[in-house]
């Protein structure tokens, strides 16, 4: 027979860590949704000038994979990006086929701004927080994406 008693008490739990979840991404999401906003940019347009940024050359199915999203998906806001000169899109020297991207001067200079005031965020949080929690938060968050 379970105890219910310590089951509610673990759903409890869970609710909150899902509640404490979402209000931690609304607050790491919020300074660079404001400046995306600006723009008129959203987060899958920093979501693509983060990944091309950390990978220069890494090419549209590369991109495609890595934010599991489809080519229609894709479409439109990498089209913005490269309209507003901030991803720049070539053709590789080894296979004509596959197109390469990489930011523009424009595109690292936005990139660093949304991205900067997270890598704050999150290097004074886990300052607080310590190593160890640190350490914890690495490791849920690797199950969580299934990267582990």
């Amino acid at each position: 027979m379970t105890d219910t008693s310590t089951d509610g008490q673990r759903e409890t739990a869970v609710r909150l860590a899902i509640e404490q979840f979402y209000f931690g991404y609304r607050a790491f999401t919020s300074q660079p949704d404001r400046i995306l906003a600006q723009r008129g940019l959203g987060r899958v347009h920093h979501r693509i000038l983060y990944f091309v940024g950390r990978n220069p050359g890494l090419s549209v199915n590369e991109l495609l994979t890595i934010l599991e999203v489809t080519k229609q998906a894709l479409n439109a806001p990498m089209r913005q990006l490269v309209e507003r000169q901030l991803v720049a899109i070539t053709t590789a020297e080894r296979d004509r086929r596959v197109r390469q991207l990489a930011l523009t001067p424009g595109g690292k200079k936005l990139e660093a701004q949304l991205t900067g005031t997270q890598l704050k965020q999150l290097q004074a949080v886990f300052e607080q927080a310590g190593e160890s929690a640190e350490a914890g938060w690495f490791q849920v968050m690797q199950k969580l994406s299934g990267k582990d």
